[in-house]
């Protein structure tokens, strides 16, 4: 948690950090990815037979190399808009029986050449653990029944058996499974009202509950500040004893929230993932109004907040049916800078969050035919990944603030918007970080830190301009190393991310 005291510009700014201050714990999940079928993040992404460049299963082995340096817990799949019309039985068995079929999400072809057992085993291979989408569009309960089953299954019945049969005695246990994607968006085929969506969400987990109470079920929200997300928390956080099921456990375990921000203009940018943060509160709320009013007892487990879907992302700049390849500039990732640092000073709330997506679409690794590329947002996703985990800490900034527009609008009555957006965390290894984004693309900023003792190491990202990018062929962002010896006061460099480390 960081609390925050607005200044006038002449006063020397003030970070004070209390590494012993412990204020919540936070969860690895909050590192985690995602992966769709769309555009060229599977086909030509992570799967790639044929080129030199991917192992005998057709798996990129630089792309496995490259997301295991930041750690990733869980990966998302297979959709996003996607798996509304997606039948997982369509992608496994023989890859000559497979059919391919229309993709009504993106518009294309699906050759179902990559399904449930690639997956896996790709996640295996990464060391992450998968987590399923469900299909409400044009899927069944049943169809959803036999998926967990397949994967699952552990007794002598028809899909278990039927994974046995394509090479895999023992169970997956995927544990991970939303109740759809954006079920209240236009754009899903069979598009619902929320009052549909609810009922449909509840009859659902308490079959999937049925089959394997050990499921962690992810209600869809919305982006957390809409009545969506208010009607179906309301409808769906009950009691155990209700009578609309008598499960021995919760049925929903995570309610899911999305946003994407951008602007060509670099301070509302890079304080657009500001509605982030007002986003988890709300929803943070939400969660407990609807458990007082359904009198859900002190002892029946909150949900948290799955933010499944997070990133910079223009949809005019990187259009979605064109594979949304976007080219990321620094701005964008000082943007991301602060979307990190939203997770971590409301760690309380997260129980995971997923970047949208992992490679090629909308992402900070993208692959061509001979090697990668780590774009400009790869290098606040190591940092973060790397170090700030363990515990959010007490920190406090006093400083002057970004008094101009913001996208979204409602973002300057709802937040504050300093110029150094800073979080704080200690690790089980008893080493303190602090990530502070200086968003000002005009000035350096010279501040007094409190806290930070003995030498500290410097992790830097910046570069010349706010429009420098890592995709003409030259990495203009990368990391900048360095130490400090915790005296004095530290100059933050303008659009820079820092991440100080020192032993507590």
């Amino acid at each position: 948690m960081t609390t925050f005291t607005k200044t006038a510009d002449d006063e020397t700014p003030v970070i004070s950090i209390d590494a012993h201050k412990r204020i919540s714990r936070i969860n690895p999940n909050i590192y985690s990815g995602f992966t769709e079928h769309m555009g060229r993040c599977i086909y030509g992404g992570i799967y790639d037979p044929g080129n030199p460049l991917s192992d005998e299963n057709g798996f990129r082995k630089d792309v496995i190399e490259a997301l295991k340096e930041l750690n990733i817990p869980v990966v998302r799949y297979p959709g996003g808009n996607f798996c509304a019309t997606y039948h997982w039985t369509d992608g496994i068995g023989p890859k000559e029986e497979r059919p391919a079929r229309p993709e009504l999400a993106w518009l294309g072809t699906e050759t179902n050449q990559f399904g449930t057992n690639e997956f896996l085993k790709w996640c295996e291979i990464l060391g992450t653990e998968p987590y399923f989408c469900l299909n409400f569009g044009t899927g069944t309960l049943d169809e959803a029944l036999a998926w967990v089953e397949y994967c699952n299954g552990t007794s002598d019945t028809y899909y278990a058996n039927l994974r046995r049969k394509y090479g895999r005695e023992k169970p997956y246990n995927v544990k991970y499974w939303a109740l759809g994607n954006e079920t209240w968006g236009p754009w899903q085929v069979e598009q619902m009202t929320k009052e549909a969506y609810a009922h449909k969400a509840y009859q659902w987990a308490k079959a999937l509950k049925l089959l394997d109470p050990s499921l962690i079920l992810i209600l869809c929200g919305q982006d957390g500040t809409s009545s969506w997300d208010y009607y179906t928390l309301k409808s769906c956080l009950l009691p155990l004893n209700s009578p609309l099921s008598t499960s021995a456990v919760p049925l929903i375990d995570m309610h899911s929230i999305h946003l994407y921000t951008s602007s060509s203009s670099h301070l509302k940018n890079v304080t657009a993932p500001l509605a982030a943060e007002r986003a988890i509160e709300i929803t943070s709320s939400l969660i407990d109004l609807a458990m007082i009013e359904n009198r859900v007892p002190p002892t029946q487990l909150r949900p948290t907040i799955c933010f499944d879907e997070w990133n910079v992302w223009d949809p005019i700049r990187a259009e979605g049916s064109k594979g949304a390849e976007e080219s990321y500039t620094l701005s964008d990732a000082l943007a991301v800078a602060v979307f990190l640092n939203v997770f971590i000073r409301k760690s309380k709330d997260l129980g995971m969050a997923c970047i949208a997506q992992s490679v090629n679409v909308i992402s900070p690794l993208m692959t061509s035919k001979d090697g990668i590329t780590k774009q400009t947002t790869w290098w606040p996703l190591l940092l973060f990944s790397k170090y700030m985990r363990g515990w959010t800490i007490g920190a406090h900034v006093s400083c002057s603030t970004y008094e101009g527009p913001t996208s979204p609008e409602w973002v300057r009555f709802a937040k504050e918007t300093p110029w150094l957006d800073v979080s704080a965390s200690i690790g089980d290894d008893g080493y303190a970080n602090a990530a502070i984004v200086n968003i000002r693309d005009d000035n350096d900023i010279d501040a007094k830190l409190e806290g930070p003792s003995g030498l500290v190491s410097v992790f830097t990202i910046s570069a010349g301009s706010v429009s420098a990018t890592n995709m003409k062929g030259k990495q203009e962002v990368s990391i900048k190393e360095s130490t400090w010896d915790a005296t004095g006061k530290y100059l933050f460099p303008r659009h820079s991310l820092t991440l100080l480390r020192w032993r507590v």
